[in-house]
């Protein structure tokens, strides 16, 4: 057996450089949307493994995301076991379905796979892949600032001449709210190829004058047999075709020349922040930029704004000028929305550990362990901190001594939530189809409601829970609206409008008899919530805020509604009748909370991009 042969089944999955002398042309898979928890998938990818492995020509396999269905420990181990059984090396990226439901808080991928990036030089080309999310949030891709630094880091030591082939799950274009990052990036590089999955289909691309292909999953889907695609990279083209794992080689469907630079348009669009300069309305106090996303909310306590970062910190900063003045640093990625009881800070993260910070100083007070990530938010009520996390447990601990009050060892599915505390009662629902009540003081079930759906997509997770007038509202992704008895868990009523879907975003007003939703066209619908019945008051109107799927709550400030977006905007309505007032951009990503303070004119807003804003209304 020669060295090269060797070589090429030698198994390489990570960051590192795989480097081969090797003359043009040579050949290699792309596999994506792989699907693993889905039906039929695994038997899907074991045929395309074992095809491959039977074309010695082949140099290398790239995985280019949703390599699982839910991101469950589970299915990215079947999918790792399947993946090993290749006699090449192969290099694999997450997609969104990795990442969006991660149960981990997205880090199993990087411990199974062994990193969400890689870079290798094969044939005198270079090869980039990166991450993409949305992470433990629905809405549009993103690629995570830490992925965006790699590059960076990957592109300074690459010579400008050497010819490229950069992948990701998402198309480079809108479908990523930071396509943008990328693409200028890239710009001053011989790029020859952008890849991606996401779509199902194969398809020619070009992202603003750079070759592209979206290539097709290796779901047989309602074929009898799976496939994916071999690519071939000679002197002079780049030629895709698709290959079914019956041993059918397909004619090719896209050949690019690679004897020439991309043609990158002049002055492409660009998210336009000149709306900001036009808004009498929205005044900017100070602005953050973390290092690493924000994927979860915020909280105030006196003059500190309290706030978390997937960098795995926890920090304070001086409300009136945005200014550091502690941060404590944790073991895992955090998606969680600290909160503040008696002088302490508790937050969760996904080290499995939920932290009690001393709120002025940042010192360690408490460290509480459980068995599994945390993606959920922590609340306080009667002395205790509960914490219902992705191990099946929702537990409650005493603030001051950190010692166990209660355990409830039931809980179906992972939490992401952050739970309603109300009457004695501790309201959430988890990624198991399933919403509980319990009681705050011994744990104990008061009652739990499910829909009837055995798809856990439909769940009702993501949604922070409502309630008004004995009545515990909550949406979910099955687009019902869903309203419970407090005391009972009885549905009073559950409705799904076909015209102006709801999905995961609620929010309730001032004065408690409003409850505002999202739908998924645009719109802000405005219910009733002092009636037992579905009574609603007004639906937007004005200004659209486009196809929207972000899980994020309305509030309400002063008489005005205020609705985050997952495009980084936020828009204003009236709260009487439901008329545009204005809309602001903070970012061109996911907006996590709008947190408003309690005495003056302003709010704080923070974005999935690393962005936090204090903002002073002027209300017109």
């Amino acid at each position: 057996m020669n060295k090269l042969f060797l070589l090429q089944v030698f198994l390489i999955v990570g960051v590192g450089i795989f480097a081969q002398s090797s003359d043009l042309p040579f050949r290699f898979a792309l596999v994506t949307d792989t699907h693993i928890g889905s039906s039929t998938s695994e038997e899907d990818l074991s045929r395309t493994i074992n095809d491959i492995n039977t074309q010695s020509d082949i140099a290398f396999v790239i995985v280019s995301g949703d390599v699982t269905e839910f991101g469950t420990d589970e299915e990215l181990m079947t999918a790792k076991k399947l993946l090993s059984a290749l006699r090449k090396p192969y290099y694999v990226i997450p997609g969104n379905h990795d990442s969006n439901w991660s149960e981990s808080g997205t880090n199993s991928f990087k411990q199974i796979f062994g990193s969400e990036t890689f870079g290798f030089e094969y044939g005198g080309y270079k090869f980039l892949g990166l991450a993409s999310g949305p992470n433990m949030r629905m809405g549009p891709g993103q690629i995570p600032r830490e992925n965006i630094a790699w590059l960076h880091d990957r592109l300074r030591e690459t010579n400008v001449e050497t010819p490229i082939v950069y992948i990701n799950h998402y198309p480079m274009d809108h479908s990523l709210n930071n396509w943008f990052e990328v693409l200028d990036a890239l710009r001053p590089y011989n790029v020859k190829l952008l890849l991606c999955g996401h779509g199902h289909a194969n398809r020619p691309l070009n992202f603003e004058g750079a070759n592209a292909a979206m290539c097709r999953s290796n779901l047989r889907a309602n074929n009898a047999y799976g496939g994916y695609n071999i690519i071939t990279v000679s002197s002079d083209s780049i030629i895709l075709q698709e290959r079914l794992v019956s041993g059918e080689t397909l004619l090719p469907w896209v050949r690019y020349s690679t004897t020439e630079r991309p043609k990158w348009i002049v002055d492409p669009p660009r998210p336009d922040y000149s709306l900001n300069e036009e808004n009498p309305f929205v005044e900017k106090v100070w602005s953050i930029e973390e290092k690493s996303d924000i994927g979860g909310g915020m909280t105030v306590e006196d003059n500190l704004i309290i706030y978390t970062n997937t960098g795995g910190e926890i920090k304070a900063a001086n409300t009136s000028n945005g200014r550091n003045v502690w941060s404590y640093q944790t073991k895992g990625k955090i998606y969680s929305t600290p909160t503040v009881y008696k002088g302490v800070v508790w937050c969760a993260s996904t080290d499995s550990c939920i932290y009690g910070l001393n709120v002025r100083s940042g010192k360690l007070l408490h460290k509480l362990k459980t068995d599994k990530a945390i993606v959920s938010s922590p609340v306080c009520v009667e002395n205790k901190v509960i914490v219902a996390g992705g191990d099946g447990h929702c537990r409650a601990w005493r603030v001051d001594n950190g010692h166990l009050a209660w355990d409830f060892d039931s809980v179906r599915n992972f939490v992401v939530t952050r739970p309603l505390v109300n009457d004695g009662k501790v309201f959430f629902g988890s990624w198991g189809n399933e919403f509980y009540a319990l009681d705050s003081r011994n744990g104990w079930l008061k009652w739990k409601w499910s829909s009837g759906q055995t798809n856990r997509m439909f769940s009702p997770a993501q949604v922070w829970p409502i309630e008004s007038h004995g009545r515990i509202y909550l949406v979910s992704p099955d687009r019902y609206m869903t309203v419970l008895d407090k005391k009972t868990g009885k549905v009073i009523w559950r409705y799904s409008d076909l015209v102006n879907r709801v999905r995961e975003s609620i929010g309730i007003s001032e004065n408690g008899n409003t409850v505002y939703a999202k739908t998924m066209e645009g719109k802000i619908i405005a219910l009733d919530a002092t009636v037992p019945f579905r009574n609603v008051n007004w639906i937007s109107s004005g200004e659209n805020m486009g196809y929207e799927l972000a899980p994020t709550a309305v509030v309400e400030k002063k008489g005005v509604v205020l609705a985050p977006t997952d495009k980084g905007l936020i828009y204003a309505y009236r709260a009487d009748n439901g008329s545009y007032l204005w809309k602001y951009r903070i970012s061109d990503a996911l907006i996590n909370m709008i947190l408003p303070a309690d005495n003056n004119n302003e709010i704080y807003v923070s974005a999935m991009d690393g962005k936090l804003l204090k903002l002073k209304l002027n209300y017109p």
